[in-house]
């Protein structure tokens, strides 16, 4: 049987070449080291090793940055990687961990804290890939059994209470999860060059959002914030794409979440190419008011001038006005920080 093979990336001689000699001893892997994480770099890109052990605090390029450009190529990005670190503080834990690590051993570490964690690390993948042949009765899931499934994936990820305006991720960003709301509102936009912003869509209550680019395995192509105070449950990508090996029937409802996205900015950018001010400012209303929750026809919003301004994609003095011309048209009322619609069907039906 073909050795495994694995690279260890460490600046200290002693632990490189301890950790590979008890590597080599085991007779089931063959080894690659590098003293410092360029060589590192360099190795897993040219030979491709099965798996990556990585020291955390290196001179010039230090562990954080091997990850960050392995996970840039496509060819390295997915290989199992696990960090050798003195650090065990949970800050640094969480951030080896968010950044995409699958593990961590903390230095220093006996023959079989480091055996175990390789072996648990390459059982999990085998595990991964031989569910990558689904049975047939993973075809057949009616919407409830789906509902069930994406939501028992959301309840296992990791939550997070985020407050208002703060970001989750920016445009250019490597994508590591897939986020469910669990509570509150998130928007998505995109920058102009002069700082504006134009927002792109609005994600509620029960609703997924980052499905693009980790299935396509992109860079996130918007930026995303809190439009209320939110939990956010964050699905590891490994995660979320065991549970589409395990059940194909899932990924024909993600379809169809994406295929609404894509409709919903489609009609977007027609309406900001083809719309007045004037029905672009009622649509942003209407879309903020049928994202509120409430089914009456008469409901309640809150949403700041620049986020309006935003989603109708013009000015905030043009908001202002177009605002105080549905106020005399007795379409809508102010009520503190919050927006009356008196008849969000009235809006919708207006002409440009």
């Amino acid at each position: 049987m073909e050795k495994r093979r694995i690279l260890i990336i460490e600046d200290n001689s002693d632990i490189r070449e301890s950790t590979a000699e008890i590597l080599e001893l085991t007779g089931e892997y063959s080894v690659m080291v590098a003293p410092e994480g360029k060589t590192g770099v360099d190795l897993a890109i040219k030979h491709r090793p099965d798996m990556i052990l990585c020291d955390i605090m290196m001179p010039e390029l230090d562990g954080y940055g091997v990850l960050y450009m392995l996970s840039k190529h496509e060819n390295t990005q997915d290989i199992p990687f696990i960090f050798l670190t003195a650090k065990s503080e949970k800050a640094d834990v969480r951030k080896a961990m968010e950044m995409g690590a699958d593990d961590y051993l903390t230095k220093p570490f006996d023959d079989l804290e480091l055996l175990n964690a390789i072996e648990s690390r390459f059982k999990k993948r085998s595990q991964i890939q031989a569910k990558a042949v689904p049975s047939a009765d993973s075809f057949r899931l009616d919407e409830q059994e789906q509902a069930y499934l994406l939501q028992d994936l959301a309840s296992h990820g990791r939550m997070k209470t985020i407050k208002k305006k703060q970001t989750i991720y920016e445009a250019g960003d490597t994508p590591l999860y897939v986020y469910y709301i669990k509570k509150g509102k998130v928007r998505s936009f995109l920058n102009y060059k002069d700082g504006r912003e134009l927002s792109t869509n609005i994600y509620i209550e029960d609703q997924f959002f980052g499905l693009e680019s980790v299935l396509l395995n992109t860079k996130y192509g918007d930026n995303t914030s809190i439009l209320e105070d939110a939990e956010i449950a964050l699905i590891h990508k490994d995660n979320f794409f065991e549970l589409l090996y395990k059940k194909p029937a899932i990924a024909s409802k993600l379809i169809k979440v994406l295929s609404q996205n894509i409709l919903e900015k489609e009609e977007q950018m027609l309406g900001f190419a083809y719309d007045s001010v004037r029905k672009r400012v009622a649509n942003a209303l209407v879309n903020v008011a049928e994202k509120s929750g409430s089914a009456n026809d008469e409901v309640t919003i809150k949403i700041s001038r620049d986020d309006l301004a935003a989603l109708a994609g013009t000015a905030n003095e043009t908001i202002s006005r177009m605002l105080a011309d549905f106020k005399d048209e007795k379409l809508l009322t102010k009520e503190g920080n919050a927006i009356r619609i008196f008849s969000v069907v009235r809006l919708k039906n207006i002409k440009q």
